[in-house]
C-alpha cells in the first residue's frame, strides 16, 4: 500500500514540471484579439509583365455583305444587294439587315430589319432575335414584328428563319442559308437559297398566299483577303401560286435564270 502511494507520488512530480512550462501561446486566450488592419505593404503587387485582365465585355461592330451583285440574262440587268451588321457585346447585340433589288430605276423587295440579338441558352452558335421589319421600296409600306433564329447549324450551314406578323392577322415567314465550300485555300464554292411565305395576300405589293417566292443559286468567289472576293454565278428567282399569278396579270414574268457577278465584303 506504501509502495503503491509513493509511486503515484514520484509520476506527479514528473508530469507537474512539465505542464508548468507549457507556453502561453498553447493555450486558447481568454478573449478574442482583432487581427491588425492590412496595409498597402502587406497587399501583393502584381509584377511589371503581368497580362492585363480580359476585356470580355467590349462593344465590338462587324459589317458583311452577302450579296452586292449586278445581275443579267442578256436583255435586262438589275442589282441586288443583302447585307447586314451588329453594334454590341458577346452577349448583347442590336442587328440591322438590309436587302432588295433595283431594275430599271424601279427598287422591290426592299426589307429592313432592326434586331435584338441574344446567345440561345445551352445551344451552340445559335442567336435568337426579336424586332422589326419594314418594307420599303418603291411600293406600300408596310411594317412588321419580326421573330427569328440565326446561326451556324450542323455542318457548319449558315440557317437563318425569321417570323414575321402584322396587322390583320397577317403571318409571314423566311427561311434562307448558305454554305461556304472551300475548294481551295482562297476558292469558295457557295450555294444559297432564299424561301418566303405569306399567309394572306396583298395585292398591292403582288403577294399571294402561300409559297411566294424563291431566290436561290451559286456562287464561285476567290478571296484576294478575309474581307475581300469578287464572285461570279448562277440564281434562279422565281415566283409561285398567286403571286405567279399577279405577275402574269401585270405582264411580269414569273422566273427568271440570271448570270451574276459581284463581291463579298465584310468588316
Amino acid at each position: 500500500m506504501r509502495s503503491n502511494l509513493a509511486l503515484q507520488l514520484g509520476f506527479a512530480g514528473v508530469l507537474l514540471p512539465s505542464f508548468a512550462a507549457m507556453p502561453a501561446c498553447a493555450q486558447a486566450p481568454e478573449t478574442p484579439v482583432d487581427a491588425p488592419p492590412a496595409t498597402s505593404v502587406d497587399i501583393p503587387t502584381p509584377a511589371p509583365n503581368w497580362p492585363k485582365p480580359v476585356k470580355d465585355n467590349r462593344v465590338l461592330t462587324f459589317v458583311t455583305f452577302d450579296q452586292l451583285e449586278g445581275r443579267t440574262n442578256g436583255p435586262n440587268t438589275s442589282f441586288r444587294w443583302d447585307g447586314q451588321g451588329w453594334i454590341g457585346t458577346d452577349f448583347n447585340k442590336l442587328w440591322i439587315k438590309s436587302e432588295g433589288i433595283v431594275s430599271n430605276g424601279v427598287t422591290s423587295d426592299g426589307d429592313h430589319e432592326f434586331l435584338y440579338d441574344r446567345p440561345i441558352p445551352h445551344v451552340r452558335y445559335l442567336d435568337w432575335q426579336a424586332g422589326a421589319r419594314v418594307d420599303i421600296d418603291s411600293g406600300p409600306r408596310r411594317a412588321w414584328l419580326a421573330l427569328g433564329v440565326q446561326g451556324l447549324a450542323p455542318y457548319f450551314f449558315n440557317f437563318e428563319p425569321t417570323f414575321y406578323v402584322r396587322d390583320g392577322g397577317r403571318v409571314a415567314g423566311r427561311l434562307q442559308g448558305y454554305y461556304d465550300l472551300y475548294l481551295r485555300q482562297r476558292l469558295i464554292l457557295q450555294p444559297q437559297v432564299e424561301m418566303n411565305f405569306y399567309s394572306q395576300p396583298d395585292r398591292a405589293r403582288g403577294i399571294g398566299t402561300g409559297l411566294s417566292d424563291i431566290d436561290g443559286g451559286v456562287r464561285v468567289g476567290y478571296q484576294f483577303s478575309r474581307k475581300f472576293a469578287p464572285y461570279i454565278g448562277y440564281v434562279y428567282s422565281g415566283v409561285f401560286g398567286q403571286t405567279a399569278t399577279f405577275s402574269r396579270q401585270s405582264g411580269e414574268p414569273t422566273g427568271a435564270h440570271q448570270f451574276v457577278f459581284g463581291i463579298w465584303l465584310w468588316h
